[in-house]
């Protein structure tokens, strides 16, 4: 097959598997022809995102194998992009898509890929809103983000998703007060995840509390409870996740969200000729020096 640009767009276009999985190493990687493809990408259907984030041990894989299973049921085709954790050494994924979602990985109108999440701090991968719509431009009907689960600086995501999916169990209910000065701001539905657990009711009705006071243009967000491995309440789930569809977003907000992406990207832009196994091995030669100033060592890359 040939990988030059022309020839890989018309049938990632298609929504062909392989060539989607092509493009997105292509782009994950920076591989020569990259940003060509990015720019040629057009998008033949309004493709929703939807987001979900919550605390590690959650459920939140689990959930995502049950909303794929409705999903698929309705005839819907869907992309699932997992964020793993990765190695601070060699940036690797720890956690593959076999082994989160071995039951879709073969179904035909599903797509699942995993991305490391090399060290960022937002819960997502680098190269996240790029390859989203690599995924946007095969034609899916949904694609489903699920972010590391990392807490507080997880609140990236609001930033890619049209509708974003807070995941939280009864366990919880003693973080509440934490969790609710950073992610809750984001959510735009909560679920109560693993609610058949001792304290579920009393957690279900402080979530419930704290939708009420986070209400915002006139949507507030619902309490949703669910037992993701009995595939309960996902149904209810997937309903609330079409209502907040049909509801819209805060158009304000998106194009905050928006400017902050394109920031984000010529960040990216202005900083690819610098790695950070470049910047380790030029430390080597000055960090013994005396009197080594760090803040006057990073003016050289301002330049």
């Amino acid at each position: 097959m040939n990988n030059t640009v022309d020839n890989l767009i018309p049938l990632l276009l298609q929504g062909d598997k392989r060539t989607l999985a092509r493009c997105i190493s292509m782009v994950e990687n920076g591989y020569e022809g990259y940003e060509e493809l990015l720019r040629k990408l057009t998008f033949n259907k309004s493709t929703p995102v939807i987001g979900i984030t919550g605390p590690p041990g959650a459920g939140k894989s689990s959930l995502i194998a049950a909303l794929a299973r409705h999903i698929v049921a309705k005839q819907k085709t869907l992309g699932i992009i997992a964020i793993d954790p990765s190695s601070p050494f060699n940036q690797g994924s720890l956690m593959g898509d076999r082994l989160r979602m071995t039951e879709h990985f073969l179904h035909p109108s599903v797509f699942i890929r995993s991305m490391a999440g090399r060290g960022s701090l937002g819960g997502l991968a680098p190269k996240i809103f790029e390859v989203a719509d690599v995924i946007k431009a095969a034609g899916f009907d949904y694609i489903i983000i699920e972010t590391i689960g990392v807490g507080q600086s997880e609140v990236e995501i609001a930033a890619l998703a049209d509708t974003t999916v807070l995941v939280l169990v009864p366990e919880a209910g003693d973080e509440i007060q934490t969790i609710k000065s950073g992610v809750m701001e984001i959510a735009d539905i909560y679920v109560l995840n693993k609610a058949d657990r001792d304290g579920a009711d009393g957690f279900f009705k402080n979530l419930f509390v704290l939708s009420h006071a986070h209400t915002r243009l006139g949507w507030e967000a619902p309490v949703i409870k669910t037992i993701a491995t009995k595939d309960q309440g996902v149904d209810l789930l997937f309903d609330a996740i079409l209502k907040h569809a049909e509801h819209g977003t805060d158009q304000d907000k998106k194009l905050h969200l928006l400017a902050e992406k394109v920031l984000l990207m010529i960040k990216n832009q202005r900083t690819k000729d610098i790695s950070i196994k470049q910047i380790q091995s030029d430390l080597k030669q000055h960090v013994s020096e005396k009197n080594f100033n760090l803040y006057r060592y990073v003016t050289k890359y301002n330049k």
